[in-house]
């Protein structure tokens, strides 16, 4: 991390950055609702700007305040009853083996948990008399410089609100201005929902008129709260008077103000909570505010510039840029087309804008430096009890939250997830041995800032042991992507240790010749009519086990380790089942024929050999391909957001463009916020007014999917060749888009008109042979034709490149 925060300081004084403003978040009247706020963040802050001109409320997270205290999650009788739920699956006794592990296996009783929730800090209020009656308002989120603005006028003054949560810093900023001198007075203070907490004055020389409001997470399911906080805030103003009353902060006939706000805690790491939450709020707090507001705002623009710059994305010109966002949302996939303009049929500036969010939130809710990476919410969460907890949900939510990193070029995000790893990789050492009697380590399908890796919840979602398989396939994957060999060298034993987990608890299946993972289960899917999800080698856990077997030996390869445990992996990978096409035609979600073609669930997983995964191609498994159509075309479209993302993602490997920009206008369609209609009535999947995503209720992960799934549909590289526009949608006629990452340490640039690559630029970083496919034929320096022996209507291409050196082709 060390070297990366170096690089960036480095980039950072060698280059310059201009200002623009094309991708932004617009509305003419406040946000009523925590999903009609406005997301800021930087990793470590949160903040959610609601926009009220009379009284604004801006909620606030901190990534290390969550309920409970380090703890593990372990059923001390599941050793010994572990073999009597397998046996029983194997006999086909499904639920008899479900209600055996829900009694001896998942944690139940006195001193066990189903994991901590993520929890709010509170809110920040500032009241602005006289502000009520306001007219000529706006709010926006500009995702360009990653700010959020509230302007409006009242009495013949113009007043603006620009909110900050600057990279590089561990503060919110809030800067006031006023169009006449004098106008800015207000009084700030805190709330929380947390009890039992205090507020007062904070009594420090260097931090004069601060204000505090310090207490401890919430007990949890029997785990008490031991997460102290401290809240701190502080104003500058230019002219007129800053006091202090009763744990308020006031700001009286000011020219401008800024409020700068922290939040301290006691979090050192998953298992230390000895940190000093007063010192460290202090020190942050102090630390902004000598630099002041310009330089704190000029700082943050250089670190979000050259991470947000990095890929840019054109599909036309913002035809409605004074439309309201949810308007522009709820009419996307409508027709006729919004008004004044009345072609083009597609609000195309609305996918690029929905686009470059998903990767400001990645930005925003993940930085190196931070202790967490980003949960189900980001890093956003206004509730004690969120939905799921906010965790870590690892059979599919965690993971499809770092899908846009690499190739959207933000590959430095990755650093808090890898942290996960590591630490995990420790916990689940001691789950490994007492649970399974095996080395290596284990996750299964959740954990939590305390990085708890035994099961919990439910036998029929919760006794899954691949979340390991799965997380691995992230380090293996930044090393295509980047050919670092020094962080494939640190990371090899974490993957190496869970191959050897895995390669201890398969088991022979009693009456097919396969080795399996037994109890197993299809996520959170048992099949409709199963009487359990329950089951033995599933598809996505053989999937899963041939891929990390398989990359474990390839890592060994390129590191050049000799270890008499491969030779082991290899006998093993020849016994795992493979992957079958059933009696309609499809893929097989389980070892058995049991698929229905009318089950529509919004897991999918037995697809995981599509996308993340490479092991399905129409080049090198096309009837496997064939049939991963016919199970994704049976599953349906409109399900809950985060699917519908997945469901870009996988459209885009079918190498169908229409189809999965299907799938982005039902992404992209209003789902209602209000309490008053949730919870009433079934709502489906969607996105809110705020371009979260809509499972309904908000998780992030859809946002990730959908942002991935475009850069899917646009480039692809991970069938041996770099693929340019391998699912280019009719409505994307003209465009261009730089920046994609593509594995094998290239960069490319592609510009297109009428549907066709008009032009394409490949930056080689590392050097070595580049494979091109494109449906265009192309022209350029060193390009050569390559024939193959099944040839389709595109066109396949090498060039051996130089490391540094820059390609540029053209079409013929």
């Amino acid at each position: 991390m060390k070297r990366i925060l170096l690089s960036i300081s480095f980039l950072i004084s060698h280059f310059s950055f201009t200002v623009a403003q094309e991708h932004c978040l617009w509305y003419d009247r406040p946000a009523q609702t925590w999903t009609q706020a406005l997301p800021i963040g930087n990793g470590t802050m949160g903040a959610m700007v609601y926009g009220t001109p009379a009284v604004e409320r801006i909620q606030l997270n901190e990534e290390t305040i969550w309920a409970g205290q380090p703890n593990q999650v372990l059923n001390p009788e599941a050793k010994e009853y572990l073999p009597k739920v397998r046996q029983l699956i194997f006999e086909g006794r499904y639920k008899e083996a479900e209600l055996l592990a829900n009694e001896k296996v998942m944690p139940v009783g006195a001193g066990q948990n189903r994991g901590m929730p993520f929890q709010p800090f509170g809110d920040l209020h500032i009241a602005m008399p006289g502000h009520a009656a306001y007219s000529n308002y706006e709010r926006l989120l500009d995702i360009d410089n990653a700010r959020s603005i509230v302007r409006y006028d009242v009495d013949g003054v113009h007043y603006e609100r620009e909110t900050i949560a600057p990279l590089g810093s561990k503060v919110v900023a809030l800067h006031l201005t006023a169009s006449k001198p004098g106008m800015i007075s207000f009084t700030a203070s805190f709330s929380t929902p947390h009890t039992d907490v205090l507020t007062g004055l904070f009594a420090d020389s260097c931090l004069s008129n601060s204000v505090y409001l310090h207490g401890v997470s919430a007990k949890h399911e029997d785990v008490k709260g031991k997460v102290r906080f401290m809240g701190m805030m502080t104003a500058r103003a230019t002219n007129g008077s800053v006091s202090t009353a009763d744990g308020q902060l006031s700001v009286t006939r000011a020219d401008e103000a800024t409020i700068y706000v922290t939040v301290g805690t006691n979090v050192v790491d998953y298992k230390d909570i000895s940190g000093d939450e007063v010192k460290q709020a202090a020190d942050r707090l102090q630390a902004a505010v000598s630099m002041g507001y310009d330089r704190l705002k000029q700082r943050h623009e250089q670190f979000y510039h050259l991470l947000y710059d990095r890929v840019k994305l054109d599909l036309g010109p913002d035809l409605y840029p004074r439309v309201p966002t949810d308007k522009r949302i709820s009419q996307f996939s409508n027709l006729p087309p919004l008004t004044p303009h009345p072609s083009p049929l597609h609000d195309n500036h609305l996918v690029e804008t929905y686009f470059q969010f998903g990767r400001y939130l990645l930005i925003s809710s993940s930085q190196p430096d931070n202790i967490n990476p980003a949960t189900l919410q980001g890093i956003w969460n206004e509730k004690m009890l969120p939905s799921w907890d906010s965790k870590y949900t690892t059979n599919i939510n965690l993971e499809m939250n770092y899908w846009p990193a690499e190739v959207c070029n933000l590959t430095w995000m990755n650093e808090p997830l890898f942290r996960l790893i590591r630490e995990v990789s420790e916990t689940g050492r001691q789950t490994a041995r007492d649970m399974y009697g095996a080395d290596g380590w284990v996750l299964h399908h959740n954990t939590d800032q305390w990085r708890v890796t035994g099961p919990i919840d439910r036998a029929a979602t919760g006794l899954w042991p691949m979340g390991a398989a799965w997380l691995c396939r992230h380090l293996w994957e930044h090393w295509l992507f980047t050919g670092d060999r020094d962080f494939l060298r640190q990371y090899f034993p974490i993957m190496l240790d869970a191959a050897r987990f895995y390669s201890q608890i398969l088991v022979q299946h009693p009456t097919k010749p396969y080795l399996v993972i037994c109890p197993g289960e299809s996520p959170e899917h048992g099949g409709k009519g199963r009487p359990s999800p329950l089951d033995a080698g599933v598809t996505m856990d053989n999937q899963l086990i041939t891929e990390l077997f398989t990359n474990v030996l390839e890592a060994a390869q390129v590191l050049g380790e000799d270890n008499s445990h491969f030779s082991f992996l290899i006998s093993l990978l020849a016994k795992i089942p493979p992957m079958q096409i059933g009696r309609w035609g499809q893929l097989q979600e389980w070892l058995d024929d049991l698929d229905d073609p009318k089950d529509t669930h919004r897991h999918f997983s037995h697809l995981y050999g599509l996308y993340p995964s490479n092991q399905i191609s129409p080049y090198r498994t096309p009837e496997l391909w064939k049939a991963a159509r016919t199970s994704l075309e049976a599953r349906g479209d409109v399900s809950t957001g985060w699917s519908m993302g997945w469901k870009v993602c996988c459209w885009a490997r079918l190498l169908d463009g229409e189809h999965a920009y299907k799938l982005i206008q039902d992404q992209l369609t209003l789902t209602a916020d209000t309490f008053l209609i949730f919870g009433t009535q079934k709502q489906r999947g969607g996105t809110y007014p705020n371009m979260f995503d809509a499972h309904p209720p908000f998780q992030i992960d859809g946002n990730f999917g959908c942002t991935a799934g475009i850069a899917e549909m646009l480039l692809q590289s991970h069938d041996g060749f770099i693929y340019l526009l391998p699912a280019l949608p009719s409505a994307w006629k003209d465009g261009s888009v730089r920046g994609l990452r593509a594995r094998g340490g290239f960069e490319v640039d592609m510009y297109w008109k009428d549907g066709r690559l008009t032009r394409a630029v490949v930056r080689s970083e590392n050097g070595g042979l580049c494979r091109i496919r494109s449906a265009t034929p192309l022209k350029g320096k060193g390009l050569k034709a390559v024939k193959e022996s099944n040839p389709d209507s595109t066109h396949l291409y090498n060039i051996q490149t130089r490391a540094g050196s820059t390609y540029e082709l053209t079409s013929r």
